[in-house]
């Protein structure tokens, strides 16, 4: 879960679980580091940089080198916790993070986190790309992460075509054979990309009927799920049903997806039906 802190970029809700308390009933004091390594997993989901697969792409990784950690008060059993993260610089190999774990206003722990960027078959350091470094600090200056591209398939089917591969192919176990069709080629596309270029999510646009587009094959890299990247590939596709003159949208959302799409203002229609093997609703909503 990812909060907003004056201090910190990124805030990752924790919340201390029974087997992580000593005889002394207070949290174990090794459990701290996986505190700190699950905040700063949500540091780069929320930059769209899931790990490890952003960095797999990068043919690298990233390990730990130190960590430097000043206990302040203990965490207890079912304690409500923040920690937040924030990136301090980068060396020519290395990242060094700066977190605090709090519990409401008090301050429980602070660290210091560095990490060295290694090649990820030998394992030994290498320079840490200009890239990335642009993205650590434009996160940190709030700049947006993604941004969505919209056109054909000739623009876009090789980017969009992995994630559905993914998705619902390999993830829903959809057949292949329903999976791609021709209307791809007639279809207004939309990919989201972090600031690596890497596609994070897509979706489609169709004519279903004069007046009424149709929304499809929207999909979401797993890792990635719950950042808001979903909801901005269903606005450009929005966008563009609008900029084309449709009327309405309408989509067959999977039922573990209606409350996605009722959060942005579509309405079921009739009753639940299925398709390729999985519960559907049709939604649809005015432009």
């Amino acid at each position: 879960m990812s909060l907003r802190h004056p201090e910190f970029r990124h805030l990752e809700a924790l919340r201390v679980r029974w087997a992580e308390v000593d005889a002394q009933g207070i949290v174990f004091n090794a459990h701290y580091l996986n505190y700190l390594d699950t905040a700063s997993t949500g540091y780069w989901r929320a930059m769209g940089l899931a790990y490890p697969g952003a960095f797999e792409l990068l043919g690298a990784d990233l390990v730990l080198r130190s960590t430097q950690l000043d206990y302040l008060a203990p965490a207890r059993f079912d304690d409500e916790l923040r920690c937040g993260l924030r990136f301090v610089d980068a060396g020519r190999t290395s990242l060094r993070f700066a977190a605090e774990l709090k519990r409401g206003s008090q301050t429980l722990l602070k660290a210091e986190l560095r990490y060295v960027m290694v090649e990820r078959e030998a394992l030994q350091p290498t320079p840490v790309p200009e890239a990335l470094r642009q993205a650590l600090q434009a996160f940190e200056a709030g700049e947006p992460m993604v941004t969505v591209q919209v056109g054909g398939w000739d623009a876009l089917g090789a980017q969009a075509q992995p994630i559905r591969q993914a998705v619902f192919v390999r993830e829903q176990g959809i057949p292949a054979e329903l999976e791609w069709d021709e209307a791809d080629h007639h279809c207004t596309h939309a990919v989201a990309l972090n600031r690596l270029g890497q596609a994070l999510a897509t979706g489609r646009l169709i004519e279903h009927v004069p007046g009424t587009a149709k929304i499809g094959r929207m999909a979401v890299r797993a890792a990635v799920r719950g950042t808001g990247i979903g909801a901005q590939v269903l606005d450009a596709l929005m966008q563009s049903a609008r900029a084309q003159g449709f009327r309405q949208v309408l989509l067959h959302a999977q039922a573990s997806a209606v409350g996605f799409y009722r959060r942005a203002g579509f309405i079921a229609r009739g009753a639940p039906f299925e398709e390729a093997g999985i519960e559907h609703q049709e939604m649809t909503k005015g432009l």
